[in-house]
């Protein structure tokens, strides 16, 4: 397993060395001028040559790319453009609600998956199963924000049961709380969990169908088990290791997913963050936040990967 362990451990550190030159290189390539577009239409030629200065623009990329790698590696960001302020304090802020609504939809994304997988799978070729595969299809067939836009039309227009968006804040200070925030949250996590645990449950329904087949089920059931206690006490758990890859990659889509959710719901995410960087030309915010989201992905995909040796027992047999 140790092997196995450390072929991830370097697959983990090229992928993101490369995707650090990817995002470097994308954005240098981007048309247009971030002191044109800070100073606006009417700045002289002299102004915009001292704004590029004062921004380290007018250095080599390649002086640029080396102490931005330096820097983000020991945790130091450079100032944001628009906001004044460093990179790194905007995105913890934002991460305040955007890893709370991923968890929350990851919790209900796998609730969601594993009871409709098994419940198909225990149903196989009956009209629950075909139930659970004509929703599952659906869920995968309609995006995200589309699921945001009509829970929105459905509970806060038509029930009133919550705000159409926005966000009142972890402390009572600022006139929210902890149930506050989760019930402003409730709605977003909803609409992300609803595709995820439409492509989950697919693949748990898969893997049980697949244990079910083997062995060692027959004799549990031959012994007299139930049929309740043989899913959950020995399929699920024998097919739950394809379930966890698809699991970790799910919740890096989940957080990467927040974006165009999060401006739904006017959530002050990662998501609106992005957006405005964007719109500001704050090209420093945006690649900062880009190689967060690809670390925190690569991140996920090898624990996913740690946690495939320790629950497979053929990876613990390389060692």
């Amino acid at each position: 397993m140790s092997v196995f362990l450390l072929r991830r451990l370097a697959v983990f550190a090229v992928t993101l060395a490369v995707a650090s030159v990817l995002v470097f290189a994308v954005l240098e390539l981007l048309p247009g001028d971030v002191a044109q577009v800070m100073l606006g239409d009417t700045a002289t030629p002299e102004s915009l040559a001292a704004l590029r200065a004062k921004l380290g623009l007018d250095r080599p990329a390649l002086h640029r790319y080396t102490d931005w790698i330096v820097a983000y590696a020991q945790g130091r960001t450079a100032d944001s453009y628009s906001y004044g302020t460093p990179t790194a304090e905007l995105i913890v802020e934002r991460l305040q609600v955007t890893l709370p609504l991923a968890a929350l939809a990851m919790v209900l994304t796998t609730v969601l998956a594993l009871a409709a997988g098994v419940y198909a799978a225990s149903r196989h070729h009956r009209l629950g199963d075909v139930g659970v595969m004509a929703l599952s299809q659906l869920g995968i067939a309609i995006p995200s924000f589309w699921f945001a836009i009509l829970l929105i039309l459905l509970f806060a227009v038509k029930l009133q049961w919550v705000s159409a968006g926005g966000f009142p804040g972890w402390s009572a200070n600022d006139g929210g709380g902890w149930v506050q925030g989760l019930a402003a949250l409730a709605l977003p996590a909803l609409a992300l969990a609803l595709v995820q645990a439409a492509i989950l449950a697919r693949v748990t329904r898969s893997a049980v169908l697949e244990v079910m087949r083997e062995d060692y089920v027959r004799t549990a059931r031959a012994k007299g088990l139930s049929r309740r206690a043989t899913l959950w006490k020995h399929v699920l758990r024998n097919a739950m290791i394809p379930v966890l890859t698809i699991m970790g990659l799910q919740f890096a889509n989940l957080i990467t997913g927040t974006i165009v959710v999060e401006n739904v719901f006017v959530l002050p995410g990662i998501g609106r963050l992005v957006f405005q960087a964007i719109a500001n030309r704050d090209l420093v915010v945006v690649r900062d936040v880009v190689m967060l989201l690809v670390a925190v992905v690569v991140v996920v995909n090898f624990a996913v990967d740690v946690l495939y040796a320790l629950v497979d027992p053929r990876l613990r047999a390389e060692r």
